[in-house]
């Protein structure tokens, strides 16, 4: 138990950054993105390594992320331990989280970050509430709030999931670097 706990004591900060902080939003911080995972336009399945640094701080956790034209799974790995789950289909989004998880580490947040670095532009941009825009270009995509810069995610090669992308929130300060380190399926066109 108390590797356990200590484990979860490492990746408070890192659960903290990818919720975002979001408490402490000046703006409202979920944009309410729950896109069906067809609409991704790909059936992908990749191991990831994410790094997230803040404050002078680096926190690292292995991620799982399947999609297909039917459901998104995303299982997190800390120490080879789970410590969330993320399943989203018809049927709405479900979670499981270690018990000692922070409460803040939200699967509504989560979602939308994944969403935000994957999706097609296109479908983000449809599904963006009033004062929000995203843009491409090239291997960078911005996100806007009242035309200020918000997150910004540079990508090293496309598809999106592949390589290596920076995610800088600049809203929370923060930076997310997530490594793709196995493509078992990439990019193919969903049903």
């Amino acid at each position: 138990m108390w590797r356990l706990k200590f484990v979860l004591t490492l990746i408070f900060p890192l659960a903290l950054a990818l919720a975002g902080c979001r408490a402490a939003a000046p703006t409202p911080a979920l944009l309410g993105l729950h896109l069906a995972p067809a609409t991704l336009g790909a059936t992908v399945s990749v191991q990831q390594h994410l790094t997230v640094e803040r404050e002078g701080r680096t926190d690292e956790l292995d991620a799982a992320l399947e999609v297909d034209g039917q459901a998104i799974d995303l299982v997190g790995l800390a120490f080879g331990q789970r410590v969330m789950t993320l399943h989203v289909d018809g049927a709405g989004l479900r979670q499981w989280r270690h018990p000692m998880l922070p409460a803040e580490v939200r699967a509504e947040s989560v979602l939308q970050d994944l969403q935000l670095t994957l999706w097609p532009r296109e479908a983000l941009a449809s599904a963006l509430p009033a004062g929000w825009s995203i843009a491409d270009e090239g291997l960078l995509r911005t996100l806007r709030f009242e035309d200020k810069p918000v997150m910004t995610m540079r990508y090293s090669a496309l598809p999106r999931w592949s390589g290596t992308v920076v995610l800088d929130n600049l809203r929370y300060h923060y930076r997310l670097t997530i490594t793709s380190v196995a493509n078992a399926t990439d990019g193919t066109v969903a049903p």
